[in-house]
């Protein structure tokens, strides 16, 4: 970072050393850097407040075994075709999978893609992690984030030797 900007913050004692305990948990190696993320996340919560473009990656564990789950998720995919980038398949074990799903558009609909996949049955885990580009998006534009299969969107394997369902 070669062009910095100093602050000086004040803080009760009580909240300094509160803070010190949150650098020493987090892994940062100061104050600066833990504040630089948190700044960064509050942005990034601005952007999807806006409407401003936005990213986000939907995170499923679930049976697989569900009747028609996998092909309900990936229906739910192909619904917001315009918003999912690519989907990244774990096997956790013979009945648990995992799934990441990379989203890109206004929180609105990341927003229901994730809810989409968190609401079908058989879902044991889903969460959303969000970030932003940045850009804002002027009402009604329509970016290359509408155009996945140009960007490689990527489709899950079916699972070996005929078990579960084909995708």
């Amino acid at each position: 970072m070669s062009d910095l900007v100093r602050i000086s913050v004040s803080l009760e004692a009580d909240l300094g050393g509160r803070l010190d305990a949150l650098v020493a948990e987090s892994g940062c190696e100061n104050r600066s850097e833990l504040i630089r993320g948190m700044i960064r996340q509050r942005l990034a919560e601005r952007a999807w407040e806006r409407g401003e473009e936005a990213i986000g990656t939907v995170t499923l564990v679930y049976d697989h075994r569900r009747r028609r789950l996998g092909e309900r998720l990936t229906e739910v995919q192909h619904a917001h075709h315009g918003q999912v980038l690519a989907t990244t398949h774990v096997h956790l074990d013979a009945d648990l999978c995992a799934e990441m799903i990379m989203v890109r558009g206004r929180a609105s609909e990341i927003r229901a893609v994730a809810d989409g996949l968190r609401l079908q049955k058989g879902v044991l885990h889903a969460s959303l992690s969000i970030g932003s580009t940045g850009k804002a998006l002027e009402q009604g534009e329509r970016h290359a984030a509408h155009h996945p299969h140009e960007r490689g969107h990527a489709h899950p394997a079916p699972p070996a030797r005929g078990r579960g369902r084909a995708r």
